[in-house]
């Protein structure tokens, strides 16, 4: 049996950030996740999360000038990769980055990776974040609209590869929901 794709909207960035810490909380060493969506679309504030359910240290930022960070978990559970393969051109950039080496041991989130990162797992969570206003942040002509970025609508869609996500999914859209009806309470 293979899990059916999941889709949650979200009306915030904390909203997102519920949805990614769910999923956090539900996710093991070995987990490879890819983000898709245009630029501030949400995908490092949906890691955010993922990072907070995980329990990794600091705040998760994006990897997009340094191409992957280690964030170190604070307990006993996995660290968490966060790599941007938007500079990655073919599988020889990407085996740079040495990922499969550490995939084992940690949890594995990729943006930009479609195309690109498939052949590290069968086994994989492939997340469509989509903002309602078109799919990218608003921006003025050049410049990205730093104070719009971060929040919005959006929705999040996840499509599960393989059987791990047997039965998961469902754990954490519940999960989700009551992360965000605590949101509602504030």
């Amino acid at each position: 049996m293979t899990a059916e794709p999941q889709s949650l909207e979200t009306a915030s960035a904390d909203e997102t950030r519920c949805l990614g810490r769910a999923l956090g909380e539900n996710l093991r060493a070995g987990d490879l996740i890819m983000l898709r969506g245009g630029l501030g679309a949400g995908k490092t504030t949906f890691t955010q999360g993922l990072g907070e359910g995980i329990g990794v240290r600091g705040r998760v930022a994006s990897p997009t000038f340094i191409v992957a960070r280690v964030h170190p978990n604070l307990g006993d559970g996995p660290d968490l990769i966060h790599a941007d393969a938007y500079r990655i051109r073919d599988l020889e950039d990407l085996e740079t980055l040495d990922l499969d080496s550490s995939l084992a041991e940690s949890v594995t989130v990729v943006e930009w990776g479609e195309g690109k990162t498939e052949s590290l797992s069968d086994e994989r969570l492939e997340i469509d974040v989509t903002r309602k206003t078109g799919g990218e942040a608003a921006h003025d002509g050049d410049a990205i609209n730093l104070e719009t970025m971060d929040d919005g609508e959006r929705t999040i869609t996840l499509h599960p590869h393989g059987t791990r996500w047997d039965g998961v999914l469902e754990a954490v859209m519940a999960r989700a929901s009551e992360l965000i009806a605590t949101l509602d309470e504030d």
